[in-house]
Formats: C-alpha cells, sequence, structure tokens
C-alpha cells in the first residue's frame, strides 16, 4: 500500500529523536510505498540536510511554515472571494474566541478556507489582509468572548493573523491531486489522492493535509503522537509564546488566541483520525483530557536502536577511579541542571572521588539555551573549584561538560560505558530517551518523577520528586554505595528495554495498524486511474455462484425472492459475486457465505 508520512519540523530533515524514529518505521516497513510531506519550520533545517531515504520512499515534498507566502500563487481576490473569504474565516475565528468549544463551527470554517484554497483563490494573501483583521477584531469583541481576548489592541491582532497564515498554509499547498477541473494524471502525480493512508506525525499543522484527504478522498488517517502538541503549547512561557509569534508581541489576547487554534485543530484531528497512537501513558491522558475517545487510542512505545548499548551493556572493561555519575540531553531550563549540580555538591561531601559527565547531544536551543549553558558552567567553576593530586599536577574540575561527536565522547554509547549511575534530572520530559538509552546498557538510573519516566522504567530504577537537590543526591549516594544493587537494577532495566522499547516492536505494531485502517476502508478515493486497492472486495467473491445475503427462511424458496445484489462497496459494473452472510446460531462464522435455495443439512455441510 501506499502511506502518505505527513510531518512538521521532523523527518526527513530533523536529526533528533523524531526524525530517527520515522526513519526506522520507514526502514522497518519495506513492503510499503512511502511518500513523505514534509513541512518545514526554518531554513537552516532545510539546508541542513536530510536522512539518507530508503528505496521505499518514492518521494519528498517539503513546504515552509516559515518567511513570506507566495503573493503570486493563485487568482487575485475580487469583491466575490472576498465575499466567500468572509463566512469560512468569519467561523474560524468566533470558533476561537468563544468560551466554550464549537467544534463544529471551527470545521465548517477550516473546510471553508480548504475550499476557497481549491478554487485557486489567494488564500494567504486574504488571510493576511485587512478584511481578516477586522474579522478577527469582530469576533474578539462580540459577545461571549473569551475575557482574554477583548482588549486585543491592533498589534495583537496583527501577529494572530500572521501566525494563523503559516498555520494554515497547508490549505493552500498543491498536494491533493487533481481537482474537479483539472485532469487526472498518472498515479505518480496525484498526490495525498493517490494514498492509501495518511499517518500524521503530530495533531498540529502535520495533520492538515491528513484532514483534506479525510475530507475530500475518504482517506484513512492515523495520528502517532509521542510528545503531544498542545501540551508542548501550554507549556510555553509567556515570553517564549511571544517569540513564536512576534519579537514585540508578549501579550495575553496572543497566547489566548493562539492556544485556542491549537486546541481547536487538535480536537479537530482527533475527531476525524481512526486511530491515535500515544506513545505513552501519560501522553495518552494529555490525549483524552483534549478530546481524544478512548476507543481510538491504540499505546505504541516508540522503537529504538539497541546494537550498540548492547555491546556497552556486556562490556566488563575497567571503569575510571571513582564513581561516576552522567547525564545527558540537550542542556535548557526544563533539564534543570543547577539542580543537578547543587545534588552533586551534596554527593561530593560524602564521596569525593565521584565524578559528574554532562554530555550534550545536541545544540543549545536558540540564544536562551546558550545562556543557560554559560550559567551551568559558571556555577559548576563556582561549586566546584579545579583540584590537583600535588603542587606540580594541573588541576582538574570533577564537573565536565562533553558533546557527543568530541574526542572524549564518539558516540552516546561511549558516554554511558564507564557510568555508575546514569541521573536524569528533568522538571519536565515527555518520553525520556536517555533513560531507555541507559537501560539498554544495563546502567541503574536515579530520575525525576515527570512525563513517562515512571512508566519507562518500571520498578528498574530509583526515582525522587523534581527541584528537590537533596532527594536527587540521597538516591544518588544510595546506588554509588551498593554496586550489587546497581548491577540488578541495571540488569532488570535491560530486560524491561528489550522486551517493550525495541524497533521490532515499534514496527510490528504500525504494521498491523496499517493492514487494519485499510481493511476498514476499501475502495476510497475518487481518482479514476487508481489501481485495485487491497480488501476491496472479500475473498469470497472469486467463488463461482450467487450468494444470500442470510439464512434462507421457510417462506423463501430456492429461484423465488429477490436475488441478492452485489454487496456494499462493490464497483459499478463490477462482475456479480457474493455478498456477506450473517450466520445465526452458535459456533458458525459471521463471514460464511450461504448458497441461495440450500436445505438446513445442505447448509451444514458446505
Amino acid at each position: 500500500m501506499r502511506i502518505a508520512l505527513l510531518t512538521e519540523g521532523g523527518y526527513p530533515y530533523a536529526r533528533g529523536e523524531s526524525g530517527a524514529w520515522c526513519d526506522r518505521l520507514v526502514r522497518g516497513l519495506g513492503g510499503h510505498e512511502f511518500d513523505v510531506y514534509a513541512l518545514s519550520r526554518s531554513r537552516r533545517q532545510e539546508e541542513g540536510g536530510r536522512h539518507p531515504l530508503p528505496a521505499q520512499v518514492r518521494r519528498v515534498r517539503t513546504a515552509a511554515l516559515w518567511g513570506p507566502y507566495d503573493a503570486a500563487a493563485g487568482r487575485g481576490a475580487g469583491r466575490r472571494e472576498r465575499r466567500r473569504f468572509a463566512e469560512p474565516y468569519g467561523e474560524l475565528v468566533h470558533a476561537l474566541c468563544a468560551q466554550d468549544t464549537q467544534a463544529d463551527r471551527f470545521a465548517k470554517g477550516l473546510y471553508g478556507l480548504a475550499e476557497l484554497a481549491r478554487d485557486h483563490v489567494r488564500l494567504p494573501a486574504c488571510l493576511r489582509s485587512e478584511q481578516a483583521v477586522r474579522l478577527l477584531e469582530s469576533a474578539c469583541r462580540a459577545p461571549g468572548a473569551l475575557r482574554a481576548v477583548r482588549t486585543a489592541r491592533v498589534e495583537d491582532l496583527l501577529a494572530v493573523a500572521e501566525r494563523l497564515e503559516r498555520a494554515l498554509r497547508p490549505l493552500s499547498l498543491d498536494w491533493y491531486g487533481p481537482g474537479e477541473d483539472r485532469p487526472t494524471g498518472e498515479r505518480g502525480d496525484e498526490g495525498l489522492a493517490g494514498a492509501d493512508l495518511c499517518h500524521a506525525v503530530g495533531a498540529g499543522p502535520a495533520a492538515l493535509p491528513g484532514l483534506l484527504a479525510k475530507h475530500y478522498y475518504g482517506t484513512p488517517l492515523l495520528v502517532t503522537e509521542y510528545g503531544v502538541r498542545l501540551r508542548e503549547h501550554y507549556l510555553r512561557s509567556a515570553a517564549g509564546a511571544a517569540r513564536a509569534v512576534s519579537p514585540s508581541t508578549a501579550q495575553a489576547p496572543v497566547r489566548a488566541l493562539l492556544a485556542a487554534f491549537q486546541g481547536s485543530l487538535t480536537r479537530e484531528a482527533y475527531r476525524r483520525a481512526e486511530v491515535i497512537t500515544p506513545g505513552n501513558t501519560h501522553a495518552r491522558r494529555w490525549q483524552e483530557r483534549c478530546g481524544a475517545e478512548r476507543q481510538r487510542l491504540r499505546l505504541v512505545y516508540p522503537g529504538m536502536e539497541a546494537a550498540s548499548f548492547a555491546a556497552v551493556a556486556e562490556d566488563t572493561g575497567t571503569r575510571r577511579p571513582g564513581p561516576l555519575l552522567v547525564w545527558t540531553g540537550r542542556i535548557e531550563p526544563t533539564k534543570d541542571v543547577v539542580a543537578l549540580l547543587h545534588s552533586f555538591a551534596e554527593v561530593r561531601r560524602t564521596e569525593p572521588g565521584a565524578r559528574l559527565l554532562l554530555v550534550r547531544t545536541g545544540p543549545a536551543a536558540g540564544p536562551r539555551g546558550e545562556e543557560y549553558l554559560a550559567h551551568c558552567r559558571a556555577l559548576a567553576a563556582q561549586l566546584f573549584p579545579d583540584e590537583a593530586a600535588d603542587s606540580r599536577t594541573p588541576g582538574d574540575n570533577p564537573v565536565s561538560f562533553e558533546e557527543v561527536g568530541g574526542a572524549a565522547v564518539p558516540t552516546v554509547a561511549d558516554a554511558y560505558r564507564a557510568a555508575a549511575v546514569v541521573v536524569l534530572s528533568s522538571v519536565v520530559e515527555g518520553f525520556p530517551v536517555s533513560l531507555v538509552e541507559a537501560m539498554f546498557s544495563g546502567r541503574a538510573t536515579v530520575s525525576t518523577d515527570v512525563g513517562a519516566v515512571c512508566e519507562v522504567i518500571g520498578g528498574t530504577g530509583l526515582v525522587v520528586p523534581p527541584r528537590n537537590p537533596r532527594a536527587l543526591a540521597d538516591a544518588c549516594l544510595a546506588l554509588v554505595r551498593d554496586p550489587q544493587r546497581r548491577a540488578r537494577l541495571g540488569a532488570a532495566a535491560r530486560a524491561r528495554a528489550a522486551e517493550l522499547f525495541t524497533v521490532e516492536q515499534n514496527v510490528a505494531a504500525f504494521h498491523g495498524i496499517y493492514l487494519e485502517l485499510i481493511s476498514r476502508s476499501p475502495g476510497q478515493g475518487t481518482v479514476a486511474s487508481r489501481a485495485p486497492r487491497p480488501f476491496a472486495r472479500p475473498a469470497e467473491s472469486h467463488l463461482p455462484g450467487r450468494w444470500a445475503t442470510g439464512r434462507p427462511g421457510p417462506q423463501t424458496a430456492a429461484g423465488t425472492g429477490p436475488r441478492p445484489g452485489p454487496p456494499p462497496g462493490t464497483p459499478l459494473g463490477a462482475p456479480p459475486g457474493p455478498s456477506w452472510a450473517v450466520a445465526a446460531g452458535p459456533g458458525r462464522s459471521p463471514a460464511r457465505p450461504v448458497a441461495v435455495g440450500a436445505s438446513t443439512a445442505e447448509e451444514e455441510s458446505v
């Protein structure tokens, strides 16, 4: 089957865990074809290169959610187009400003704007126009609007209009195949109209192309979230939310309107998706809170490569003198490295020979990340002066900052090789990748109780409250002083990771979900040149003869009564075939074909 993989700021450009997960999934499903539709967040991301693509990836199409829009795309917005734009955009912004959730009104506005873009109207220009700002202002001043948006000023409205235009750019893309006024091309040019299934990585703007494919062609939609996009939006600080929109705007109306848009888009994606796959129960609880129906949720843990870490677990070589505590990740405020440094000061009072290795797995996240890294380095130099064995030996700091790829730490696996304890000190965490790596490496862990940490380690490590350096230090000391306990916890952690977090279990889970979704929606789509789809007709259709839709009753004799028609979903002009029979009685298959006119005894022998 053909899978449309929809990403935002991730595969095939991103080098983080999100891109690596998608790459492992695509490579593991070699029997399917993949078309990747990527929404990029920055020029640097696109220019940074992309993952080497396997043969099953037929093509990659990229669209930017940054920079100026293409003002030449589509025809100009005349008086008629402006009237058509006012109705759906007004519905959408009034749904965002209302105090109660209005999912139907948001959906009506969203798909109305999509129809406008489908008619080649310059939707980005309309979304940036004065008319859009006036409609947004009218919605903010309407009775029943949120209190936070009633005081929106002109600069607030302009900032929100700009951000909405960027978020809604997928509506104007040429990814959706031939329209009613365009001829059908070859199957390779059908775009999303030729996809058997849309798999969106996230319920944000990446889900918009999948929602339109569902709306136009009935294509099944699968949404996977390992980090809930709406949760990430809520967790941003006021300054962070302001920088995401405009460098000079930090007002409550902007944050309220953007949060309302993200929430409405997320709920619409959850409502239209056939299956939603959270990566952990922490994300699942957030999805349920944000409107996802419980029966549509399937827990699928992300798969990770274990080979390099398994070699570390089997390594019994000589370790560094003194216990070594290892931390890995991106140094940013949510990781709370400051609390880790203070807790390590407590460890050093009891274990003077202990050392701390901080390994950066990626660059700092912008200027704020660089400032935080500099602050952590200065704090480490203040808390731990350089130490020397004698008056002639150069001093050495017990805390060292390294980066993956350098001479000291060529790979992430090398960071765990000499570790006695692996530490995680975050105050905000989704799926803790570093803990899973440590578990594959057979290392005991100490971590804070945030996100999915308890679910991941499952009793194979020590957990303490966040923002509590003293508790973190006590847990580290408990493991440093007890090598046998460290060995037992490390072995248990390795067994748990091998059972739950391997690539094989992840690929097998999605392979089953793909087949299930396509079997539920056979023969979907409107493109005439589409090749036959799997499961479009049941296996019994290949048998000769005609079949009844149910058990013949006493008034139905052979050759009398209405002749059964073709099964639902059979294409027009298809040769006569059977339909599904619903058998009665215990022990009978609900999909068993029953011959017309057969007696009860003959029926049992079929």
